[in-house]
This record gives C-alpha cells, sequence and structure tokens, in this order.
C-alpha cells in the first residue's frame, strides 16, 4: 500500500537526531520504521510515522528541512528469498526501485519493507494492496 514517508534532512552532528526525535515526542508521534543515511556534513533520516501530516509540521516547527514522499510499503514472507520474491515483479513491471529499507513485523515470520519506486501507483498494482 502507499504510505506517506517523511525526510528530514539534518547536520551530521551530535545532539541532531535527538533534536528530531524530541520534535516528534513534542506531537506525540511514533515512528513505525526510519532509516539514516549519513554524508560528510548532512545526514537523511527517512521516516515512516504514525501522523506524517502532524510529524512533518512538527519538525518543520523545529528548525528542520522536511519533505514528504510517496513510497510503497509491502508486507513479505520473512524468509530466504522473501525479499526476492517481492522486487522480483517490479522489476518485471519495469519499476526501478530507487531506495528501500525493511523491519520486522510483530508478527512471526513477517517483514515489511518500504520502497521508493519510479512509478508508486503501478507499483502498487503489481504488488497488490
Amino acid at each position: 500500500m502507499k504510505a506517506k514517508q517523511v525526510s528530514i534532512f539534518a547536520e551530521n552532528k551530535p545532539g541532531r537526531l535527538v533534536a528530531i526525535l524530541e520534535a516528534l515526542r513534542a506531537y506525540d508521534i511514533n515512528i513505525r520504521a526510519l532509516s539514516i543515511s549519513e554524508g560528510a556534513d548532512f545526514g537523511i533520516a527517512r521516516m515512516i510515522l504514525s501522523d506524517p501530516d502532524k510529524g512533518a509540521q512538527a519538525l518543520r516547527e523545529a528548525g528542520f528541512t522536511v519533505r514528504e514522499t510517496t513510497v510503497i510499503q509491502k508486507e513479505m514472507p520473512d524468509r530466504p528469498g522473501g525479499l526476492l520474491e517481492t522486487v522480483a515483479p517490479l522489476a518485471e513491471a519495469g519499476i526501478n526501485i530507487e531506495y528501500f529499507y525493511a523491519f520486522l513485523e510483530p508478527t512471526p515470520g513477517k517483514a515489511t519493507i518500504v520502497f521508493k519506486v519510479s512509478d508508486p501507483d503501478r507499483a502498487e498494482e503489481v504488488l497488490g494492496k
């Protein structure tokens, strides 16, 4: 299913992650999934939040540069080959995966993957809602 991802651009220095987390806590926003990539001076934190609109607002008010992106969130089997079975149909449909991150679900044997793809509507059709 399609989801809204909130990306935060922040200086790569001590305390910036704490400031992000404090801003979200102040608005009672829970992080469902998180990926952080770093560069020499700046990092990007990509998040699936319990309330993405309210979370983006909280982060902007805290002074962060924020971008909202449509991504695909898909449950997949948590076993060898599960990721291959999930991404192969996208390749066959000509949909490019720009990046992804995965996390485990509390349901035994299940994991979830979050994709940034070239065509979210088509990817949702290919993968099923």
